[in-house]
């Protein structure tokens, strides 16, 4: 028997159709194409179905063929080539179980292209081959398909701007540089600006970051029609950590740090930022808390997050404190041990009660108030 055998490694037909594969006989394969061609007629795949009927009757009529002939789709899945090849090879199972034959199974495969192909070896383990036919539609090799797929691709905005924007800068380098050298600048920065501008486009599309941006635009505009308070406080939190990078920096500078080991610059940067960052933290944490309230999803545990704040600035101020190095001319002096062990244990409380009376009161209002919503709003 002679098997003539479609391929579909991606499953374009199972996905676009909903068509259960394998599909086994000639009228069903027929049926199946139909289907796939209405869905997408310019899927590759439909020319493999009706170059595999093709196949199948040619085999018929030839006088020379003295065996039985069948045709059957295969499909894989659209999840790599190892778990299509897999699939593909689960369906020719499918396929030589349905035939139920006693003669010898041979089969002639039928594709769209090198990709297709890689799943050969698979059906070679199962089934002997008699040859594999590549589809290809002629009118793609003319030029007038060339030029109806430039118009296509063109007339995409997503492809147009992914294609014409590189062309035309890089078109523009060179009347740019000469009309630099007319105004007396220098062209290497007219180039160097129009690279720039080139490899800052190729890593927004490569890396995705376009729609992350269009994302983060759209997520502040909707916050600030909706009188989002944390744009505000992220804003000023983002602020006071800038100011408290300074004051670590300057701090560095005032005490020559280049005198001190690593541990004790960390510790002179730390000491003089932490207040700032502290800053930092309670605001955005209060506007967020605010935040949650307004849109009426408060609940008392988010109360936690300023406390928190304070008590981690406690500890990192007690550490710092205690590894600075004393230089009298800064008023820099090392914490003690005692004032360490003070700092460690005030912020373990303060954290520790905080979240304890703010699960009581959670648990008190939730159970008296409702949801825990309805206590506070």
């Amino acid at each position: 028997m002679i098997l003539v055998l479609p391929v579909d490694l991606d499953d374009d037909l199972g996905r676009k159709t909903g068509v259960r594969t394998p599909v086994i006989g000639r009228d069903a394969v027929e049926e199946a194409a139909v289907k796939l061609a209405t869905a997408d007629p310019e899927d590759s795949d439909v020319n493999v179905l009706f170059q595999a009927i093709n196949a199948y009757e040619d085999l018929l009529a030839d006088p020379t063929v003295d065996e039985e002939v069948a045709v059957a789709a295969v499909t894989g899945v659209n999840e790599g080539d190892v778990k299509a090849n897999r699939a593909v090879g689960e369906e020719v199972d499918t396929v030589l179980a349905a035939l139920s034959t006693g003669e010898e199974v041979r089969a002639i495969v039928i594709t769209d292209g090198a990709q297709d192909e890689s799943v050969l070896p698979v059906i070679r383990s199962r089934v002997p081959l008699d040859g594999v036919r590549r589809v290809v539609v002629r009118q793609a090799q003319d030029l007038e398909s060339i030029y109806y797929t430039m118009k296509q691709v063109l007339s995409d905005p997503e492809t147009r701007g992914t294609i014409l924007i590189p062309l035309g800068v890089l078109l523009l380098v060179y009347p740019f540089v000469v009309i630099a050298g007319m105004l007396d600048l220098p062209g290497a920065v007219v180039f160097g600006a129009l690279s720039t501008l080139l490899g800052l486009y190729s890593l927004f599309q490569g890396l995705g970051l376009e729609e992350t941006i269009d994302g983060t635009a759209e997520r502040v505009r909707n916050s600030l029609y909706a009188g989002r308070v944390t744009i505000v406080t992220y804003l000023v939190a983002a602020t006071l950590l800038v100011i408290g990078g300074v004051q670590g920096v300057e701090t560095l500078q005032a005490v020559n740090s280049g005198d001190f080991s690593i541990t004790q610059q960390a510790a002179v940067f730390v000491h003089a930022a932490v207040q700032w960052a502290a800053a930092a933290g309670i605001t955005s944490s209060l506007g967020q808390v605010t935040d949650e309230y307004l849109a009426e999803r408060f609940r008392w545990r988010y109360l936690n997050a300023p406390f928190y704040v304070v008590a981690i600035a406690i500890v990192l101020y007690g550490l710092s404190g205690y590894f600075l190095p004393r230089v009298p001319a800064a008023g820099l002096a090392p914490l003690t041990l005692t004032d360490l062990a003070v700092a460690l244990t005030a912020g373990t409380l303060l954290g520790v009660l905080s979240t304890l009376t703010f699960a009581v009161a959670e648990s008190r209002l939730s159970d008296g108030g409702g949801d825990g919503e309805a206590g506070v709003v």
